[in-house]
């Protein structure tokens, strides 16, 4: 299972009932962050979900509505009695961003380690999932999305348990990944699994045009969540100028992707009533909905060859 919740759907500037841009993601205890816009943390406490078991953040972007809430989180991961690692993920430039926001932060009881990402993206792992950051189109601004994977251990296969001799009772041992013996024999979990099972996607990207890399990624994902900057056609050149998308164009990519659902996020300060344009979207892609405050959302392992199961409160 894994849990998820849109701290703050804002793009630019905050408004009085919209937070920036910030995604909670938790998984069997462990939590990270992508992105940390002014708020954050005031966020997360409503939220209830807790400032210590945060192990990772992952900045999308450099922009100040992705980064700004940096020093007041690590403040409040300090007074949470924090004592372990923070891994802070990010472009290019990372170190000097976060060194000159956290001028005023004072010495913590926990190590910050900074790990810049390449221009390319690549490969990384936090709180057990599997994520890979890849670049979109910002206007020259180094920006990723990061497509995040929880696996799935293969199936436990009792015909090969069976044919191998191992009793039912040590069938359990072998499902939650021990190893038994059988007389002189070592018997491994995998010795007993079966067909490879479908994990949980879901993909996060905010602040770009449509392009090749965000059609990449995208494909088989559970969920996406995805900027929706400006709801009408007529933003269009809004669009193209500063770099960030319609909600049709989200709308379009999930057409092609074909997930179990989109969430838009990211919305303008001119756009007041995000649900207003949501047909804008739904024409396109029907499961289509929009992000609000605070709105945690529950995926669970799908069954064989259908999508995760998705719930929304």
């Amino acid at each position: 299972m894994l849990e998820l919740c849109t701290l703050g759907t804002g793009g630019t500037l905050p408004l009085a009932d919209r937070a920036l841009s910030s995604l909670y993601v938790r998984e069997n205890g462990r939590s990270m962050l992508i992105d940390c816009g002014e708020g954050t943390q005031v966020g997360i406490r409503k939220l209830g979900w807790g400032f210590r078991c945060i192990e990772d953040v992952l900045l999308t972007h450099f922009h100040g509505d992705h980064c700004t809430g940096l020093p007041g989180l690590l403040l409040s991961l300090e007074k949470a009695g924090k004592t372990e690692t923070l891994n802070i993920w990010g472009p290019k430039g990372l170190k000097r961003v976060v060194e000159g926001l956290c001028v005023i932060v004072p010495p913590l009881s926990y190590p910050v380690m900074l790990h810049e990402l390449p221009p390319e993206g690549g490969e990384l792992e936090a709180i057990g999932l599997r994520i890979r950051a890849f670049p979109v189109d910002h206007g020259g601004i180094p920006c990723y999305g990061y497509r995040m994977t929880l696996p799935r251990k293969n199936a436990f296969d009792p015909e090969k348990a069976k044919a191998l001799g191992i009793p039912v009772t040590e069938w359990k041992k072998l499902q939650e990944g021990e190893s038994i013996y059988r007389g002189l024999k070592r018997i491994h979990p995998e010795d007993v699994s079966g067909a490879p099972r479908k994990g949980i996607t879901v993909v996060f990207s905010t602040d770009t045009r449509p392009c090749e890399t965000l059609g990449k990624y995208t494909k088989d994902a559970d969920l996406l969540i995805l900027e929706g900057m400006y709801g009408d056609e007529e933003k269009l050149p809004q669009a193209l100028k500063n770099h960030h998308m319609l909600f049709r164009e989200a709308a379009e990519i999930a057409r092609a992707s074909a997930p179990a659902a989109l969430l838009l996020t990211h919305f303008s300060t001119s756009l007041e009533d995000p649900e207003s344009c949501l047909e804008n979207a739904r024409s396109i892609f029907e499961k289509t909905w929009t992000a609000k405050d605070g709105e945690t959302i529950t995926l669970r392992y799908p069954a064989e060859k259908e999508k995760a199961w998705i719930s929304l409160c």
